[in-house]
């Protein structure tokens, strides 16, 4: 499934639609909002629809309904086990998106919590050294014209060596 951002104006209707609980929490998730239970995804809004989690059973009941379908966020053939996709109807209908959303509440009330991971430690930064005061500018120095190049010496060579460059001796 393509790309497609969820309207603002189907906030309102999920918020309402949602039955608050002290263990619900609403959080932003998909540019829209998702009901978290225990730190589990309950349901959320997706594209112009809403996605939730249900049990195997709840899942082929809403599979059976005409427009809805697998979520599959990335449009890449791999959905998100449990969760599936309400037909865009659903938004219209406050009664049946409240069922639906109670159902998914239920069944995330019935999955272990999450427990959040440690933070990894990260690397401790070196202490800068601070910054010594800079130098007085000294004036430029005048440029020193170049000195020619002298071409390097030729090495001797010597009819034993073969035409090669005789070794070099050290003197006594």
């Amino acid at each position: 499934m393509a790309w497609v951002k969820i309207p603002k104006e189907h906030h309102p209707i999920f918020m309402d639609a949602l039955p608050m609980a002290p263990d619900v929490d609403v959080v932003k998730m998909f540019g829209g909002l998702a009901a978290m239970v225990g730190g589990n995804m309950a349901g959320g809004l997706f594209a112009r629809s809403v996605v939730v989690r249900l049990d195997d059973a709840g899942v082929q009941e809403v599979l059976a309904l005409e427009g809805s379908g697998p979520f599959d966020p990335m449009g890449n053939g791999r959905s998100m086990a449990g969760a599936v996709m309400l037909p865009e109807s659903v938004m219209d209908e406050p009664d049946e998106l409240r069922g639906w959303l109670v159902r998914a509440i239920m069944f995330a009330r019935s999955l272990p919590p999450k427990v959040k991971k440690k933070a990894k430690p990260v690397a401790k930064a070196k202490p800068v050294a601070k910054a010594k005061p800079a130098a007085k500018a000294k004036p430029a120095a005048k440029a020193k014209p170049a000195a020619k190049a002298k071409p390097p010496a030729a090495r001797k060579t010597s009819a034993k060596a073969g035409g090669k460059a005789a070794p070099r001796r050290r003197a006594p």
